[in-house]
């Protein structure tokens, strides 16, 4: 299995940043979310795509002194594959902010037709069952206000929220795009009394299009778990990572009315 990201000459901070992986010692170089801005996608991830997503690789950077809880018993889903539907819709306000990294980087102009934008209620429910299961998800719901806030209603009266703050993005290519986003996550159940868990994650993830290949986009996808301040490890993992997850995407054209 080749991770593409590896060996590209010319690249930008947030691709030489996955080549280096798992030599991670710091967080990625963001911008703060402004206001309701999104992630804008380049013109050719626009559509509906069913995805294969494979754990390749999983790290603890400080263990034995740090291991995040679940990181074992995550060694289960190693190397097994597993299906979901996304979409990215073409939307026609064009209000959405978006970092370029590198200087030679230039989205291509969709005002015309529109910003191609991720449908994270859609996207998260799926990519939700797909790894727990459908009885443990309920609902994914995004805010209406800000596609930056979601929450996810689990079974057992959990509730996940996932807050975006920062995020950056590069083109090296026409054919290729990085994008980081940094959130912050509460885990609680409000109903049961269980305490708060806080965490923050990064989702990098290198999508490249296919000119030849069964596939039509394939990306190189890292997930990095930092420590909140309320943890009493914080100071000691300063911002390096204590978990990450390196995961390769397969995305095909859905054949799904309307996508």
């Amino acid at each position: 299995m080749s991770l593409f990201w590896a060996d590209r000459a010319e690249a930008g901070v947030l691709a030489e940043r996955l080549a280096k992986f798992p030599q991670w010692q710091t967080k990625p170089p963001v911008q703060a979310v402004i206001g309701m801005e999104d992630l804008i996608y380049p013109d050719w991830m626009a559509g509906t795509w069913n995805v294969t997503s494979t754990l390749v690789d999983l790290v603890a950077p400080l263990a034995p002194e740090i291991v995040t809880p679940g990181f074992e018993n995550n060694r289960r889903y190693l190397n097994q594959p597993i299906a979901f539907t996304v979409r990215f819709p073409v939307v026609s306000h064009n209000d959405f902010g978006l970092a370029i990294f590198h200087p030679k980087s230039k989205i291509q102009n969709l005002k015309s037709q529109g910003t191609v934008v991720a449908d994270r209620s859609f996207n998260g429910l799926n990519i939700a069952k797909a790894t727990l299961g459908d009885r443990a998800v309920l609902s994914v719901k995004t805010d209406p206000h800000n596609p930056n806030r979601q929450t996810t209603l689990l079974s057992g009266s959990l509730q996940l929220v996932s807050i975006v703050t920062s995020r950056a993005s590069e083109i090296t290519t026409a054919n290729e795009f990085i994008s980081t986003e940094v959130s912050q996550q509460l885990f609680r159940a409000p109903t049961i009394g269980m305490r708060p868990y806080f965490n923050e994650v990064e989702t990098t993830t290198a999508y490249r299009k296919l000119e030849t290949s069964d596939a039509s986009i394939e990306a190189d996808q890292v997930t990095a778990i930092y420590l909140s301040p309320q943890d009493p490890n914080y100071f000691v993992a300063a911002d390096k990572p204590v978990a990450l997850y390196r995961y390769r995407l397969e995305f095909f054209p859905a054949s799904v009315p309307g996508g």
